[in-house]
Parts: structure tokens; C-alpha cells; sequence
């Protein structure tokens, strides 16, 4: 089997960033609302400013992270080894892609511009 190498895709980083930052945003609000607050916009600028910093700051970090699929083993960041027996399940959630281990441990494969086809590498690897 050929190696496969899982990137990170800036679009979808962008994409999760806007997400968090409009649910940033409504949950700041909502806060304010219900502290009965005569500035609940300001919810609004913390909220994206807060997650705009995140995306930021974090994003040479979260770009940089590389899995790879090769024979019967997914390898990631840190050293991590994950042989294919030992994933029980697989599953997307938004864009990423999450590997759950027999063991119970859980790891994400970030940012993936497409996480189903991801998921898909990932179970054909295993049968």
C-alpha cells in the first residue's frame, strides 16, 4: 500500500474559525442578555475577537501537523503510532476526523478539506 499523508487545509481552518467565532459570538451575547446588560454587542466583538486571536495565533501550530497512513499503521504528531487493528471506529465531525482506538483513546486529524474521503483512506486501509 502507498503511503497516504493527511494535511491540514487552511480553508477549513478558516472555516471551523468562523464557526467557533459566530457561536463565540451568540453564547458572549446571550450571556450579557441574560445579565440583563445594556451592551450585549460588545458579546458580539469579544467573541470574535477572542477566537480571531485563537485562529491567529494557533494557526502555524495547527497547520503544521501531519498524519500519515502506511501499511497497517496511522502515525501522527508526537509520536503517536496508532496500528489499524486497534481502531474500532472512525468518524467525521465537521472537518475533522476522529480515530477512537479499542483501548477508548481518541485522537483528531484536523482541518481536513475532505473528511469523508479522510474517514474513507483510513477504512479501506483497515479492510
Amino acid at each position: 500500500m502507498a503511503e497516504t499523508i493527511f494535511t491540514p487545509n487552511r480553508s477549513a481552518y478558516i472555516r471551523t474559525h468562523a464557526w467557533m467565532a459566530a457561536i463565540g459570538m451568540g453564547g458572549a451575547m446571550a450571556v450579557l442578555w441574560f445579565l440583563d446588560s445594556p451592551h450585549i454587542w460588545t458579546g458580539a466583538v469579544g467573541g470574535l475577537a477572542a477566537i480571531a486571536l485563537r485562529g491567529w495565533y494557533m494557526a502555524s501550530e495547527e497547520l503544521a501537523v501531519v498524519w500519515t497512513l502506511a501499511g497497517d499503521t496511522l502515525s501522527g504528531p508526537a509520536g503517536r503510532s496508532l496500528p489499524l487493528p486497534q481502531i474500532k471506529a472512525v468518524k467525521t465531525m465537521g472537518s475533522y476526523v476522529q480515530v477512537i482506538t479499542e483501548t477508548g483513546d481518541k485522537h483528531l486529524i484536523k482541518y481536513q478539506a475532505d473528511p469523508a474521503a479522510t474517514l474513507n483512506a483510513i477504512e479501506r486501509a483497515k479492510a
